[in-house]
């Protein structure tokens, strides 16, 4: 199936490792020119090459994007590189501090947002313009199952349930102007590095089975490339009536109804 989205200039932030490095592959496969960013600059200079192989006119940007100055320095840098954007993959996520309420310090709760919530906000601002000027874009923000429904820290869950709270408004905001704006859901994706690699490493090989067994009705953790491939759909003229949705892959594992 052609996504018709060759030649279009795709944003993702947290593009180093896992979620993040797999949908800007997808992207670069569809034929987009990618710039990604991260803090890590070892892992972002490999991704970087990676993806050159693919599309020539990509590129990686070392920036934190839990700073607004390193947004907007991202921002300028790949639109003035490759050219402006037309697609934004906000993937930058997770936990900062104590992962429990009794724990979690008001710092806590401030430096999740700040990574889940107004990061995403912040890169949406910048594309916005541009993307109203051409009368098209495509907006994707990562979330969570736990955003949905209950699992995980709770300041992950109440910054991710916001993203997707989020991501319907300007879902619906935006669509007369042929931005779409969608968040897609990912259960427990294991990759290297990630957090369920760690609980796997972390924990017995008999706890982590009875996790599989009671959560995930494939049995087995999910992997990058499906979320990847539903990014991609999503940011394709292929979706084109798709917008204000919250998109499950997970396999099975949450049970919410909506």
């Amino acid at each position: 199936m052609d996504l018709g989205i060759e030649g279009k200039v795709a944003l993702v932030t947290g593009g180093s490792h896992g979620l993040g490095r797999q949908i800007a592959i997808t992207l670069a496969q569809e034929g987009c020119k990618v710039a990604i960013c991260a803090r890590n600059t070892e892992l972002l200079n490999t991704v970087e090459k990676e993806l050159k192989t693919i599309s020539p006119g990509s590129l990686g940007i070392q920036a934190d994007i839990t700073n607004i100055q390193d947004c907007n320095r991202f921002y300028e840098e790949a639109t003035k590189t490759i050219g402006p954007a037309n697609i934004l993959v906000n993937n930058v996520g997770g936990t900062k501090g104590g992962r429990d309420f009794d724990s979690a310090s008001d710092q806590d709760w401030l430096d999740t947002l700040e990574l889940n919530l107004l990061s995403t906000v912040r890169m949406v601002r910048l594309v916005l313009p541009e993307m109203k000027r051409q009368q098209w874009g495509r907006i994707v923000n990562i979330a969570s199952i736990y955003g949905r429904e209950l699992g995980g820290a709770p300041t992950y869950m109440a910054s991710k349930a916001a993203l997707i709270g989020l991501s319907k408004h300007l879902g619906v905001k935006f669509a007369p102007y042929n931005i779409l704006v969608n968040s897609v859901a990912p259960g427990s994706i294991i990759f290297p590095g990630g957090s369920w690699d760690r609980f796997s490493r972390n924990n017995t090989p008999e706890d982590v089975q009875d996790f599989i067994n009671r959560n995930l009705p494939m049995g087995k953790f999910g992997w990058p490339e499906p979320i990847g491939a539903t990014v991609a759909f999503l940011c394709s003229n292929r979706a084109d009536l798709v917008t204000a949705a919250s998109i499950n892959v997970d396999g099975g594992q949450s049970h919410s109804l909506i």
